[in-house]
């Protein structure tokens, strides 16, 4: 791994420099760290720019800003063969030949996806130097829609921990573009520090309890994640197949739903994806216009944030949320309660780790291409980061499948009860959708696990397996750290929560760009 960053520079070096006349054009002005979907197309299609130029654009924002300078440190791995892949793209379009609706979108790849030729290892060291035989479902989504796999990115090793970026395939921590003080949360943090710092236009992530959102929340980004069972999975290594869904990160609503329009689809390969295209509208981009909140009714989830605490300012920020949700004509009904939440909950009897299971069955769908079988060879092999050792153990302990286990059992009607509660709330009210703060507390300070970390992701839409959405809704801390906006609705109403939060977005404009 050291020996492959090493070579790093060498490799950016030779990128960049490219032909004679990719060096005469007049590129360097173009807002790789600001770029749109939109703005790299439309320059492209214009011929202001091509996609080699693009992508050494952003190579030499890499190497110049990841491992020195502000050193974000987000990065594992990157892609030898994506100057190759522009260079295609390049002829295409050149040749008039269709391009995809992801034509030259340099992307950013969590670590735990297979991408096939690229090493993927979940951040642990037990899994350096595998290179899948293929790629995620996902991935080979965005790839044949023409997407540019750019770089594989820092993730919390085995996407353990919502609160941090740690690994132990990439010594140190990731760190917040907006406070380099600061933790990016977990686990798809790294995908979200290098989209927020313009490494790659669109990024892809995993959330089984927070790690879309709260990284997205954090990084002042777009974080969406899905209805479970709209979004493929496989490809993906897991942490809990019963919440686990993959999805998209990006700096804008209309790029995240750009990415989010090429992945929800149905997948043989991932059975809970079975309803996906019966489901799904023919696009969702249609969805991204103004004036979705006039008329919308809009509950503010109490259950979901409230509690003692709760940061002041992010209070103010949210406050002021809402108040800019009435004033672009939502009805905003003050205070949403799930009836009998707490009861529900304390249904739960035993508990349910799915992890060793869930991950062995990958494993072995994967041999003898895998570099390891089993969890416990794993633990023997002792490379991991110290601090995930006590997950592993705890996980090795299981002896039932999940389905057999009755702690899982019970997790699963706590589930069932809890969908139902929660539609039931929203028709009772007429509710379009919910909203909270994403997080109740701002990014905590690297290495900081004791003051309150305020995550709200974990319990309503991993537990229902509902949609929920993060947007930005402004910043605290002298305007220096991100805060987040959550919009969650009832099952498939993707379309919905998108018309919401474009609107909102659009509405208060809070995004601007890290200066570190």
């Amino acid at each position: 791994m050291r020996s492959h960053l090493r070579c790093l520079s060498v490799f950016l070096v030779v990128a960049v420099a490219g032909p004679l006349e990719a060096q005469r054009a007049p590129v360097s002005a173009f807002p790789v760290d600001t770029a749109s979907i939109a703005t790299v197309q439309g320059a492209l299609a214009a011929g202001r720019l091509t996609c080699r130029q693009l992508v050494q654009r952003y190579l030499a924002r890499i190497d110049s800003l990841d491992k020195q300078g502000p050193a974000v440190n987000s990065i594992v791995v990157l892609n030898p063969e994506a100057l190759a892949t522009a260079d295609s793209l390049d002829r295409a379009q050149a040749a008039r030949a269709q391009r995809g609706p992801l034509h030259c979108v340099p992307l950013i790849v969590k670590d735990n996806f297979e991408t096939r030729g690229l090493q993927t290892t979940g951040g642990s060291l037990a899994l350096e130097g595998w290179k899948p035989l293929q790629d995620a479902t996902m991935v080979a989504q965005v790839r044949a829609a023409g997407a540019i796999v750019l770089a594989k990115s820092n993730l919390a090793e085995w996407a353990f921990t919502p609160y941090e970026t740690l690994s132990s395939i990439l010594p140190g921590y990731t760190r917040n573009p907006y406070a380099l003080d600061r933790v990016t949360a977990g686990s798809s943090g790294g995908t979200a520090a290098a989209v927020a710092m313009g490494f790659g236009t669109l990024g892809l992530g995993t959330d089984t309890g927070n790690s879309i959102r709260g990284p997205s929340a954090h990084q002042a980004l777009v974080g969406i994640r899905s209805t479970m069972g709209l979004t493929s999975r496989a490809g993906v290594i897991p942490l809990n197949e019963g919440a686990d869904i993959a999805g998209p990160m990006a700096r804008s609503m209309a790029d995240a739903v750009r990415g989010f329009d090429v992945i929800s689809h149905s997948d043989p390969a991932d059975t809970v994806t079975a309803q996906a295209d019966s489901r799904r509208p023919a696009s969702y981009l249609p969805a991204l216009s103004r004036g979705a909140l006039r008329g919308a009714r809009i509950g503010v989830l109490r259950q979901a944030y409230e509690r003692p605490t709760l940061d002041a300012e992010v209070r103010t920020v949210f406050e002021r949320a809402v108040a800019d949700l009435r004033a672009a004509g939502a009805v905003v009904v003050d205070t949403v309660l799930v009836d009998s939440l707490d009861s529900i909950l304390r249904r739960q009897q035993g508990g349910c780790n799915r992890f060793k299971a869930d991950l062995e069955r990958y494993l072995a769908a994967r041999a003898p291409n895998a570099p390891v079988k089993t969890l416990d060879d794993i633990i023997r092999s002792r490379r991991y980061h110290p601090t995930v050792e006590p997950r592993l153990r705890d996980a090795a302990q299981a002896t039932q499948m999940p389905e057999d286990a009755p702690g899982c059992q019970s997790r699963e009607q706590v589930r069932a009860a809890l969908r139902s509660a929660f539609t039931a709330t929203l028709d009772a009210l007429q509710l379009d959708a919910v909203v909270y703060p994403t997080w109740s507390n701002p990014p905590r300070l690297i290495g900081d696990l004791n003051t309150p970390h305020g995550d709200n992701s974990q319990l309503f839409s991993p537990m229902t397996g509902f949609p929920a959405i993060t947007v930005p809704m402004g910043y605290t801390r002298g305007g220096r750290l991100p805060a987040g906006m959550t919009f969650m609705g009832r099952a498939w109403s993707e379309y919905r929560l998108i018309q919401l939060g474009y609107d909102y977005e659009q509405a208060t404009r809070h995004w601007r760009a890290p200066r570190p």
